[in-house]
């Protein structure tokens, strides 16, 4: 999987601007604030119909414009498929592949990227819901269905807290909730589990070799295994906890209160590890991450990096870099090429950008 063409008009800053990825390894160069970081946005955004920096897609538009567009070319499985959306103020979008309008859940599915920027490098000690939120996107471009289930569970969890925040309560609607809940839940709650512990095996091999022998491991919270048992164990815990989320007035149980646990060596990595340590076991999970969904979809994401290598010291640097198989496209941001080794400058094209303008690419 590659993508081969990309263009953008009044995405943020970039008013008209028009890339070719003809080699393997893009590299954008700039300053900070230049716009770099909204190519990247703006792919990921293709592949997830969101962004990893804002919830209102209405930011995306460049202020005084209407709305914005985003169009690319891309290769799958040795066909060339084309891909454009829109959004405008008024909040109507509209998404075409191969110029015919699309579902969101079958353009969401045409391309499948990794991002890895400064931000993950917090996955650790950020919120709960930023260490469910990567899971979640994680899972979903290896099983497509997934979303869908989240967006039911979401649906039945705000029905939910709507009726508890009323002045009375409808106890058969909530015991509808309730099943509900179980049942969805424990869809979302077995497919993290399953993800968790295949993409565990990959990464504690990473961490292994890049921590010169630390020994990683993580745990989702919820102590229950399969689907039965996660659906009886939620419904015993909505029975329990029912008069606490009546008067807190919120629904407390369920997988949108889950975390997931990380450790080194057996201690607390979320409380204890060094920023070295966090790392190091983040570097490990992305890695991981692009190895299975190519196993599991048969074909290789696109990498982005986006300004992480400064944060990173030269061991996890070249770790990185030398862990970028071939066929895996990777389009990466600095502000500069003096972090990368001549070798890897190899066959790659270079672009600069200035205020959302982007110089002609040149190939060293």
């Amino acid at each position: 999987m590659k993508i081969i063409k990309l263009g953008l008009k009044n995405y943020r800053n970039c008013t008209d601007v028009s890339l070719d990825f003809e080699t393997q390894k893009t590299l954008i160069i700039g300053k900070n604030a230049q716009g770099k970081t909204n190519i990247l946005e703006s792919i990921y955004f293709l592949s997830d119909l969101k962004s990893p920096r804002t919830s209102a897609v209405g930011d995306l538009i460049k202020f005084g414009e209407e709305k914005f567009e985003i169009s690319a070319q891309a290769e799958k499985n040795n066909t060339d498929i084309e891909l454009d959306f829109s959004y405008g103020l008024d909040k109507k979008r509209e998404m075409k592949v191969n110029k015919v309008k699309s579902r969101p859940k079958d353009f969401r599915q045409v391309i499948k990227t990794v991002l890895f920027c400064t931000k993950d490098l917090l996955l650790l000690r950020g919120t709960p819901q930023d260490r469910r939120d990567w899971l979640d996107r994680a899972i979903s471009q290896i099983y497509p269905a997934y979303d869908e289930r989240l967006s039911k569970y979401d649906k039945v969890r705000i029905q939910k807290n709507n009726l508890l925040k009323s002045e009375s309560i409808d106890e058969t609607l909530l015991e509808i909730y309730n099943e509900q809940i179980a049942i969805t839940g424990a869809n979302i709650i077995f497919l993290r589990k399953k993800f968790l512990k295949e993409i565990e095996k990959i990464a504690a091999e990473k961490h292994f070799i890049i921590s010169s022998a630390e020994k990683f491991s993580l745990n989702y919270t919820c102590p229950w295994d399969d689907i039965e048992n996660i659906s009886s164990g939620l419904r015993q815990e909505l029975c329990e906890r029912r008069s606490e989320e009546i008067a807190r007035r919120q629904a407390c149980v369920g997988p949108h209160r889950d975390d997931i646990e990380f450790k080194i060596n057996g201690i607390d990595a979320v409380k204890f590890a060094s920023q070295g340590q966090q790392r190091t076991l983040v570097l490990a999970l992305k890695l991981s991450e692009l190895e299975i969904i190519k196993e599991k979809t048969g074909t290789s994401p696109i990498l982005l990096l986006d300004d992480v290598l400064a944060e990173l010291d030269e061991s996890r640097q070249n770790y990185l870099l030398k862990s970028i198989e071939d066929g895996v496209q990777t389009i990466i941001t600095s502000v500069d090429t003096i972090l990368f080794e001549e070798e890897f400058l190899k066959d790659v094209k270079i672009y600069n950008i200035n205020n959302g303008a982007v110089e002609k690419g040149e190939i060293i």
